[in-house]
């Protein structure tokens, strides 16, 4: 056992010793615990059946006596005493102004007890009831069973379920029958009042009073007698030996509960009195096994306890082998940086052991690295200067070619001042795109040149376009920018966007800041692109005249600015073109290589 204790790793024997330890504890803590909580839930899972029971029947107790105060309430109304005036003195001839006068009455008393779902008055002289209820005129009240138990109760009683006799909906009520009082002379007494409350309604208090669906308990609504006050499917699937024998025991009962089989299953029975109504009992049922469930639960958590102990275990072994090899990690951490082509990272310790020299020879042999990546970056920079001037270089010939061919257009036409206005332009335009040999000028020089290219044009072709320059308030004119950027846009938006059109073109050029960003653009109302067309073109250029200015912007933004810089491009066919470039924003300087 020891030897082979021992040929584990460390990191196994830490997390073993650990795991034993913490197993050993959480077992005797959760056995105890689970002894302790087991009876403490037993406890309260009865009281608290109990309680809800309890509960119901109070909810239940007062939603029925509302009704109650709400007759009484119906009672003093003007209305009714006036309908009352007339019943003492048999007077039908104001029936259907009673009646219409009534049913604000009949609204009121719905609207503050929607539990209510039919009022009938029933008199002498005719029926009083919501119009909006449809009233069967075949069942008259004083034919009613009704009617015989008012003249026997003498006082306001409670009707268990029945068949609605009166209105159209022939829905199970249960009903308040109660005989009118008043100070009216003469005063009829024959004259009584049945509300009625829906059986479902009724059902779904007692659920809503309770959360059923989550506490598993079912109600049995039922008098004395065993008569159902609710109907309760559960009751209903009892046969009626099972009646007696269950309703001989309630009536032995003096707890409030006690333990009952009910279909084949152990049940929990608690019951209270709803004084309301005579002898009526609510009973609440709820499986034992159910009702102890939290039991079943504590023996999970426990388990689960456990589990997370053997987890937590794990975790705290890991924690210290981590601590024991923590300079080993680093330097795997430093290595897997350096997969990722970050050759900045450093080993370092202030300490002088094993893996600290090992550390200090992977520095070294970082700096050898990042010289070597040095001398071939070097060498890649001015290689990449150098095509930058190429390119340059071919842009200049293509742009002259166009000018003087426009200069030789309007010197053809006789147009002196016009060519003489064309060539100091076309002169200042080659001033500022030499720049004394720099690539880089600053954006008021940029504008400058594209502006000389713009008069140019304006004079070759009088009434083709207009343009506006738009510079946003965040733009600084000394900004440095690549040359020579914007000129092959504008031409690009001429030569190509109002090739088919003679006037009426618009160029709005247009540079503002945007998150760190020089963003400008040139934007035309020409006959647009086919953009998809267009990145096509671009990236076969070098073989193709079209997309060659275009191409060649993008290529000078790339090998200059990289990742930094990108040309958008956006048409709308027949709805003109845009071309956006972003750039780094570049402050000052002189605009040297």
């Amino acid at each position: 056992m020891k030897a082979w204790y021992y040929g584990l790793t460390f990191r196994s024997r830490v997390w073993l010793t650990f795991v034993l330890l913490i197993t050993l504890a959480v077992s005797a803590n959760g056995t105890i615990s689970y002894m302790i909580a087991a009876k403490v839930v037993q406890e309260n899972a009865f009281r608290l059946s109990e309680d809800t029971i309890n509960k119901t029947a109070q909810v239940v107790n007062q939603r029925l006596s509302n009704i109650t105060v709400s007759m009484m309430s119906l009672m003093i109304s003007d209305p009714f005493k006036a309908m009352m005036s007339d019943v003492a003195s048999a007077n039908t001839s104001r029936y259907y102004q009673h009646l219409t006068a009534l049913q604000q009455v009949f609204s009121q008393s719905r609207f503050s007890d929607g539990f209510i779902q039919s009022i009938l008055i029933a008199t002498p002289i005719g029926d009083f009831y919501p119009t909006n209820s449809i009233r069967l005129k075949d069942h008259s009240f004083y034919d009613s069973n009704l009617y015989k138990q008012a003249k026997i109760e003498k006082r306001p009683f409670w009707v268990p379920r029945h068949e609605d006799a009166f209105f159209s909906d022939r829905d199970p009520v249960i009903s308040l029958v109660l005989n009118t009082i008043g100070d009216i002379p003469n005063q009829d007494d024959d004259v009584y009042i049945v509300v009625n409350v829906k059986e479902n309604d009724m059902y779904r208090l007692l659920a809503d009073s309770s959360y059923t669906s989550e506490t598993g308990l079912s109600y049995i609504f039922i008098n004395e007698q065993g008569q159902e006050i609710v109907h309760s499917p559960l009751y209903a699937a009892t046969d009626a030996n099972w009646r007696a024998s269950f309703l001989e025991r309630l009536h032995k009962e003096q707890s409030g509960y006690f333990f009952y089989t009910l279909n084949d299953k152990e049940s929990l029975i608690n019951y209270a009195p709803v004084e309301v109504g005579r002898n009526w009992i609510l009973l609440g049922v709820q499986s034992k096994e159910r009702l102890l469930a939290q039991v079943n639960g504590i023996k999970r958590s426990t388990l689960y306890a456990l589990l997370g102990c053997l987890l937590l275990s794990l975790f705290v072994s890991n924690g210290l082998t981590k601590l024991l090899l923590k300079p080993l990690r680093k330097l795997h951490e430093l290595m897997k940086q350096v997969e990722h082509n970050d050759l900045n990272v450093r080993f370092a310790s202030p300490y002088r052991d094993e893996v600290a020299q090992v550390g200090f020879r992977f520095n070294r042999m970082l700096d050898e690295i990042n010289r070597l990546i040095q001398d071939v970056t070097d060498g890649e920079t001015q290689k990449r200067k150098a095509e930058i001037k190429a390119l340059t270089a071919q842009m200049d010939p293509h742009f002259l070619y166009n000018t003087l061919n426009t200069i030789y257009c309007k010197s053809e036409l006789g147009a002196t001042d016009d060519v003489n206005d064309m060539i100091l332009s076309l002169a200042h335009m080659f001033q500022l795109g030499l720049s004394n040999g720099r690539d880089w000028v600053t954006l008021e020089d940029e504008l400058t040149h594209m502006k000389m290219y713009l008069a140019i044009q304006q004079k070759c072709y009088d009434t083709l376009f207009d343009y506006r320059i738009e510079i946003g308030s965040g733009v600084y004119l000394s900004s440095i920018v690549l040359k020579i950027m914007l000129q092959p846009l504008v031409e690009n938006a001429i030569v190509h966007g109002f090739r088919n059109i003679e006037n009426g073109g618009r160029i709005v050029i247009a540079i503002h800041t945007e998150a760190a960003q020089l963003v400008l653009s040139v934007k035309d109302n020409g006959c647009g692109m086919d953009v998809a067309d267009v990145y096509r073109n671009m990236r076969y250029a070098a073989t193709s005249k079209k997309g060659y200015a275009l191409n060649n912007i993008a290529h000078r933004l790339q090998l200059y600015y990289g990742e930094q810089a990108r040309m958008e491009l956006s048409s709308t066919p027949g709805g003109g073109a845009e071309v956006v470039l972003r750039l780094p924003v570049t402050e000052g300087g002189n605009g040297d290589d």
